[in-house]
Order: structure tokens, then sequence, then C-alpha cells
């Protein structure tokens, strides 16, 4: 017995007569420690023939698993590892349908049969929703190993019970059992299957010889159905000696880092200096001893060790920062050995933070903070567009590089839809990041969405203005619906009134206290400040409190007196 992992794969994927191809399939063979730690992973996802967009569908969920599934943290499981993902992946396809047209017709959405194997160490792990099918190869048989959710209506009528988008949740099968050298694993789409026996996947075997992907383009081309076909073959050729699986599957996490201090080595890294210690976690600047590259890591808490829900979120920053491919969101540090500690790598910005900025910029021109907003802008898009929420955009968590780029930094209160097992999660509940600048509708439980990080980010806006808060201290002190409702506006304009009445316009509405009322996305918000349209340039007739303040608290105070005067001259004569 050998001491690697090594297969032979095989696919194929032959079109019906229809314009496209619903069908998708991918896989990856890392080399090195990526596949000792994450292993071997092929998939398969075939659209609903009833939808236009399907091939999307299918192409997105298997991409996102091979690309997502590898930049999971080390410390999580196979399970957790690819339920999380496809659960993302899930809330993704369901977004996208509540957007389109389809929202009002199920057969038309984003939706996709799934079902993958992932084979790490002396395993073999399934994944399965839909009706494609995964088999082991028998000299008699093809055993079925995963179950078709489907339901039949009659002899000609039946539907998919199960897939991905087809719901804001999904149940994803999941079984694991011991590999062995030798074995076949197929894995087929419903038009591939239809008619498959062990004798036709035997014959192509013997045909073909080591040439898998041949075998599978004659399994494809004998199958008797006229529907997209795809196959892909599978065959263990060595596995890594039992000894070393069996001290890899006794780990349950990486070890939890001690306390390091500058000049110290760790993991390949020597550390520098601290950047940030806080009672969650200690951030430290280090430089890869390989490359001799700066890396930003962060380690958790040494007095939260014993809390898997904090360690949970903490490794998750890492994987969201893989997932999101943005030049102006902060990105995850490269790391090719294997850990054995339980740490977070990321890129380092050389600049400052937008919290410096502010102070070094006491009153910017509007120009000098549209260019940061659009780009802030663009990094909650990216965010937003994988269905995550950063619910923690404050000074602080913006950097500002040498060259002028900004970047969003400090993903550890990110949401992700789809990663919890209850369907509210496609809404974050908990208050995650800093009070001053979170959404009122946190407050009173109605959940976040992409426009409580608009309204975060337009705090941000008003205090680059300003240097204040739009609502003081109120909005932090918002515990039901009728406190929102209570929230006054500080007109932009009594601090800075050189600037143009429309950008106090664009503001007020981005920080709607209600969350209906603001923006649809942050976007549009960067646009308004750019390009505003009728509605923030027709004429307002604001209260002389917000147009003439000085001279409103004049005539107030003037008014005051003389009522007060006359009240004192009535009580005289009283008298």
């Amino acid at each position: 017995m050998g001491s690697a992992l090594r297969v032979t794969l095989g696919q194929h994927s032959l079109a019906g007569p229809g314009p496209v191809n619903q069908d998708f399939h991918g896989a990856m063979l890392p080399e090195g420690s990526l596949r000792t730690t994450k292993g071997i992973a092929i998939a398969i996802a075939d659209g609903i023939g009833s939808s236009r967009v399907s091939q999307v569908a299918s192409a997105a969920a298997v991409r996102g698993f091979l690309d997502d599934y590898y930049a999971t943290s080390e410390a999580w499981s196979v399970r957790r590892s690819a339920q999380r993902v496809l659960g993302a992946t899930n809330a993704w396809l369901h977004a996208q349908t509540l957007r389109s047209d389809a929202r009002f017709d199920r057969d038309s959405g984003y939706v996709c049969t799934f079902s993958a194997l992932v084979l790490k160490g002396r395993d073999v792990h399934l994944l399965h929703v839909g009706d494609a099918r995964i088999y082991r190869l028998h000299p008699q048989a093809l055993e079925q190993l995963t179950e078709d959710h489907r339901v039949h209506l009659s002899s000609v009528e039946s539907y998919l019970s199960r897939a991905l988008g087809a719901g804001p949740n999904v149940e994803i099968d999941y079984r694991c059992w011991e590999a062995e050298v030798g074995e076949v694993y197929l894995l087929a789409t419903d038009g591939a299957w239809t008619g498959l026996d062990a004798r036709a996947v035997h014959h192509a075997l013997a045909r073909c010889g080591d040439d898998l992907d041949e075998a599978a383009r004659l399994l494809t081309s004998n199958a008797r159905s006229g529907d997209d076909r795809t196959v892909q073959l599978l065959r263990i050729d060595e596995l890594p000696a039992a000894d070393a699986a069996q001290l890899q599957s006794q780990r349950q996490a990486l070890a939890i880092p001690p306390a390091l201090a500058p000049r110290a080595r760790f993991e390949g890294f020597t550390l520098v200096r601290e950047l940030q210690v806080s009672a969650r976690s200690h951030v430290h600047l280090a430089l890869d001893d390989a490359r001799g590259h700066p890396v930003v890591l962060k380690l958790p808490s040494v007095d939260l060790r014993d809390d898997p829900d904090y360690l949970d979120r903490f490794v998750l920053e890492e994987w969201v920062a893989r997932r999101v491919d943005s030049p102006h969101v902060v990105k995850a540090g490269t790391i090719e050995r294997v850990r054995g500690h339980l740490f977070v790598a990321m890129e380092y910005v050389d600049g400052q933070t937008l919290a410096q900025w502010m102070v070094d910029h006491h009153r910017p021109s509007l120009d000098s903070v549209r260019s940061i907003v659009e780009q802030l802008a663009k990094g909650l898009q990216a965010l937003h567009g994988k269905e995550m929420l950063h619910q923690d955009i404050r000074p602080e968590n913006v950097m500002i590089d040498r060259a002028g780029t900004v970047k969003i930094i400090d993903l550890a209160s990110t949401h992700v839809a789809g990663l919890a097992d209850s369907s509210r999660d496609r809404r974050a509940l908990a208050i995650a990041g800093t009070l001053q600048y979170t959404a009122p509708e946190y407050f009173i439980g109605q959940g976040g969405s992409i426009r409580s990080d608009l309204f975060s980010l337009a705090v941000i806006v008003y205090q680059m203005l300003t240097r204040q808060l739009p609502y003081g201290l109120q909005a932090s002190r918002v515990r039901s619906a009728a406190d929102a409702k209570r929230l006054r506006y500080v007109p932009l304009r009594h601090f800075r009134p050189d600037l143009p009445a429309w950008v106090d316009a664009v503001l007020q509405k981005a920080l709607h206290p209600d969350p209906a009322r603001r923006q649809q996305a942050v976007s549009e918000f960067a646009h308004d400040l750019k390009a505003p349209g009728p509605e923030f340039l027709r004429p307002r007739n604001s209260p002389l409190a917000e147009r003439h303040p000085v001279r409103f608290w004049q005539c107030a105070t003037a008014l005051l007196g003389v009522v007060t005067v006359v009240l004192l001259g009535l009580l005289v004569a009283g008298k």
C-alpha cells in the first residue's frame, strides 16, 4: 500500500436536441498539501428542463462547490465544509430566482440537481440532492448509492421533491464510507443513467482501458435518451497509509495557538509586531518565511477556545475572503503548507484606516468622499452578490492603501445566507456590528438586509462630511418600531451649508429608519451621490430650522422673550 492518494478520472457530456446543454460537471484534483487536507472532489449537476436559466444554475452549483469547498477552513470536516458551501450556493440560486420573472413560477427558476463525491484520506464522502445518480460498480451490478428525490404523480408526470435553488433552504443527503483500491464510481445525470447497466460500463472500461474520458464518451453516446447526458468515472488507484488517515480522522480541530510575541516563529511565519489585541482575537503582522511577503495573522482568543460557535465564526472569515474576488475586499492569504494550529491569514494592506483619513481630512471635498464611496460600494456589491452581508461597516474596518485603493477588511461579522438550519437565516438577526453604525431594524428584531449595509455606509459618508452622526446616539437606543419612527435626522447642511441641498436629500433617503424607504442597493446610492435624479433636485420646502438654523433659534428666542414679558405683565396686573 502506498502513501499517496491517486485516482483516474474520466468525464464527458453530450447535449440533447435542445439549444443548450443543461448539464454541468467538473472536478478538482489538487496536488500537495491541498490534496491531503481537502482531498479530491468531482461534481455533477442537471438543470430542470422547464427553465431557460437552468444551465446557469447547474454551472454555478458545480463551479461554486469546487471553488468554495477548497477555500473552507482545514478545521472543518468534509461534511461541514461541503454542506455549508452547498447551503450558501442554494441561498444564492434561490435569491436569483426571487429577483427574476421566475419568482412566480418554481418551474422556471435557478434550480438544479447536484451530486458530488469527495475522496479524502481513505474515506469517500457523498453529497446529493435531486435525481442525478452515483453508482459503485460491481462485477455483475451497479449499486445505486443515492436516492432519487422525485415524486411520481403518474406514469408520465413527476416532479423533483428536492433540488438546489428550489427554496431558501435545502436538505443535502450525506454518506461516508471507507474506500478500497480498485473501486470504480460512476456519476450520471438522468439522461445518461436511463437504461444503464453494469454490463455496458464494464464493456466501455474494457474497450477503452485507462482512457476513462473515452469510456465516459462511449457511455453517453450509447445512452438511450434524447435528453442531455453526462457521465463521470472515478477509479481509485492508490490510497494513503492507514495510520496516516487514522491520525487525520482523530483530529477534530486544529490546535489553539499559544501566546505569540514579536520575532516568534509560527507555522512558517516570523511575527513582526502586534496590530490589534482584543478580547476576541489577536492580530499580528508577520512575514512568510518561504516568500518574504507580509501577511496579517489573526489568532483566536485563548479565553474562547472552548466556545465552538465562536471558533466556527472565526474560521468563517478566511472562507468569506476566498469566496469574494474584488479589489475592494481584503483577500485571504495564500498558504500551501499544512496547518497545525487554528488561525486566519489575510492580505496585508499597507496604508491607513478610513478613521485615520477622517482625522487627517477635517473638511473633505464632496469629490474625495465620492471616490471613497464608489470603491466601498463596489466591495459591498461583491459581498452582496454572494448573498453575504458585512454587518460591521465602520471607518476602522476600511483601509486606504498607498495607491488610493479602498478595501473593506475584517470579515469576521459577515452573515452568509444559507449556513444555518433555520429558514430565518436568510436575514441576519443578531447585532454583529458597532452600534452607532448599525441600522435600526437590527435593534427591533426585523433582521438585516443589503439595505442595512447601505445604512452603515451612509452613516460613514455623513460622518466623513460632518464629523457627526446623522441621529447622534439616538439610533443605537432604538428598541421598538415606535422608537424608530421617532428618530429625527439632523440635516447635513447644519454642518456643511457649502454642500448642495441634493446631497442632503440623497443621504436622508439612505438613512431612513424604514429600510423599504432607502435606495435598493449600494450601487444606487453611489450613483445618486454622483448623478442625482429629479427627486433629489426638485426644490424642497424645508422648514426654517433646516434652511436657516441660526435665524430660527434667534426668532424662537425672541418670541420666547416676548411671551415671558407678557406673562409677567399679566401676573403683575393680576395682583
